[in-house]
């Protein structure tokens, strides 16, 4: 059985923009588009109709399902696809959709944003305690944003798509954001765009250019190193491997602007000691206005 790409739906211009990247990238998976919107107030079938006061918001939530249904269906009439509004709490509701889904698609309003559920309370939530990959989605997020702008710097869908970029970082594991990466460039027909950061320890205290140097020569033999299998099991994937001196959380976001998609690693905690997205991962998520997918691995 196929596992659909999820896409969750709140209303917000985030969300719509985070249901048409779920519907693009379920095409070039080959996959179905589940639209899911779960909210506390949706009526209790169950138990018949719920308050008068609630029933303007609950035919609103209802209209904004349907009209978001016909929306992808006219503008991608080759997706499968199905929508299903729940009585439930977005976060749980999402992670449990989760667990069934080749891709959670969410929006996300970046560092600083007030108000819709998309803020990081619950998309950053969902994003650190699912067992799938999850990509958040800015507002404003478009077919023409994925591809290069035509020769007089307008967007189109006519050029081609830009790369895909990912970190990494090669003193841990990356395998699941690595393959996640090569098979999204691969299906994209993209370049891959690796990046990796590298900074003097301060144990060497102030080095000369002979150490750094030294010491760029090291992080580029790792990051080749890393690579190499990969290039060997994706031979149609363009690999740029790009380095970049400085602490990862400070040089990375500047490193993948450009990108049509970021992949980064998220590493899985033990239930009691809680979700915590990195200070990397957290930089990236809140900084870059692509969207950003966060790959769980051990």
């Amino acid at each position: 059985m196929l596992r659909p790409v999820v896409a969750g739906l709140d209303g917000s211009r985030e969300s719509l923009a985070a249901a048409h990247w779920a519907a693009r990238e379920a095409l070039r998976r080959g996959l179905p588009l589940r639209l899911v919107h779960a909210w506390e107030g949706l009526p209790d079938t169950a138990q018949g109709a719920d308050l008068p006061e609630m029933r303007v918001p609950q035919s609103r939530a209802r209209r904004m399902l349907r009209d978001t249904v016909d929306q992808l269906t006219a503008s991608y009439p080759r997706l499968e696809l199905s929508g299903e509004q729940v009585r439930r709490r977005p976060g749980p509701a999402l992670l449990d959709e989760a667990q069934n889904a080749e891709l959670l698609v969410i929006g996300s309003q970046g560092l600083g944003a007030v108000g819709g559920f998309v803020l990081g309370s619950v998309a950053m939530a969902t994003a650190l305690h699912a067992e799938r990959p999850v990509v958040l989605v800015r507002a404003g997020e478009s077919a023409q944003s994925e591809h290069l702008p035509d020769a007089f710097g307008r967007p189109t869908t006519l050029t081609a798509l830009r790369d895909v970029a990912v970190a990494v970082d090669t003193d841990g594991p990356c395998d699941a954001v690595l393959d996640f990466a090569f098979r999204t460039a691969e299906l994209r027909r993209a370049p891959l765009r690796v990046v990796h950061a590298w900074h003097v320890p301060l144990s060497h205290g102030l080095p000369d250019a002979r150490t750094r140097g030294s010491l760029r020569q090291e992080a580029e033999r790792q990051l080749t190193a890393l690579l190499e299998p990969w290039r060997r099991k994706f031979p149609a994937v363009y690999v740029a491997e790009t380095l970049h001196e400085g602490r990862p959380a400070h040089v990375l976001p500047r490193a993948v602007s450009g990108s049509a998609l970021l992949v980064v690693g998220r590493r899985r905690r033990h239930p009691g000691v809680g979700a915590h997205a990195g200070p990397v991962a957290h930089a990236l998520v809140h900084h870059v206005t692509r969207p950003v997918v966060l790959v769980p691995h051990d």
